[in-house]
């Protein structure tokens, strides 16, 4: 017997990534099985969901419609879900996506002993340096720093960070240390990916294009550069805490420093959160800002529900 719901996941797959076969991927079925899902949905209802051809998938006007009360469905019936798993120990898979760098530092150790404290719990961590659609591609969390742009997903904030320049002590006796940000324009700098550095002088935002003889796209390869002498980084805290904290590099302009950038947790609009991902973020509150904090400079790592 068939379920009213047979299809509809397969059918918002298709949707939200524009292909049979990116649905497939984000599901982890067949292609096959992707497609005959969602013409049974469509003889079921008696329209068609998409214009198809050999190259391209496209949406309906009733599959448009159709897509925003789908949505609604899915979300009440893991709302139900949702309510009656808070009341046992977390299970099920934990699915979260973060930046390869912060990831391999501090998620990728933390989820690691979530799942060993939990053992109705599977975790997948997806490192990448992309901001990925959590909804399309089926994420319970995300790690993600700044502004909050997408309406459909909410965010705790579980820490800051800060950007720090920087550089080692053997670079700064060769060259002396800069008082001010115009300064700057007579160091070697060690630029990122990053085109400016940003600063904040008497109140008003400065941007800074550092240049030197040396980029990288690798945060720790730029940090390791400043390190060895080549010049003065830019870099947020998680690359430097380290090497501030053994006097291997040297904060500077400290006074011009850009106000510390929100990190948050963020989920799908859900009345009520697994009991997986709330007990993971509550993890997050309890230990990230420790985790994070680089001694003697002036950034303060803040927890807590924004």
């Amino acid at each position: 017997m068939r379920s009213s719901w047979d299809g509809i996941e397969e059918f918002l797959a298709v949707y939200d990534r524009g292909s049979f076969s990116a649905a497939a991927d984000g599901l982890r079925v067949s292609p096959s099985h992707i497609s005959r899902a969602v013409s049974q949905l469509e003889d079921r209802l008696r329209v068609r969901l998409f214009l198809r051809t050999t190259r391209t998938v496209t949406p309906t006007d009733t599959a448009h419609a159709f897509a925003e009360r789908c949505r609604r469905m899915i979300a009440d019936r893991e709302d139900a879900l949702a309510a009656i798993d808070g009341e046992g120990p977390p299970q099920g898979t934990l699915r979260i996506t973060c930046s390869i760098a912060f990831g391999e530092l501090y998620i990728a150790p933390l989820l690691r002993r979530f799942v060993e404290l939990h053992p109705y719990v599977s975790a997948e961590l997806d490192l990448n340096n992309r901001i990925l659609d959590l909804i399309a591609e089926n994420y319970d969390l995300a790690i993600r720093t700044g502004h909050l742009a997408d309406s459909r997903l909410i965010g705790t904030r579980i820490a800051t960070r800060q950007l720090h320049v920087c550089a080692s002590p053997d670079y700064l006796e060769r060259h002396g240390a800069p008082q001010t940000v115009s300064d700057l324009n007579g160091h070697a700098c060690i630029p990122g990916t990053a085109e400016f550095w940003h600063f904040l002088v008497k109140g008003r935002m400065v941007e800074f294009r550092p240049t030197g003889r040396w980029r990288c796209n690798s945060g720790f390869a730029v940090c390791d550069a400043a390190v060895a002498g080549m010049g003065i980084c830019q870099l947020p805290d998680f690359y430097v805490r380290e090497h501030v904290s053994t006097g291997a590099l040297v904060p500077l302009l400290q006074a011009d420093a850009v106000p510390e950038e929100p990190v948050w947790a963020v989920y799908p609009h859900r009345v009520h959160l697994q009991s997986r991902v709330r007990h993971f973020i509550d993890m997050l509150h309890a230990e990230l800002s420790a985790a994070t904090a680089v001694p003697g400079s002036k950034s303060r790592i803040l927890t807590g529900a924004s």
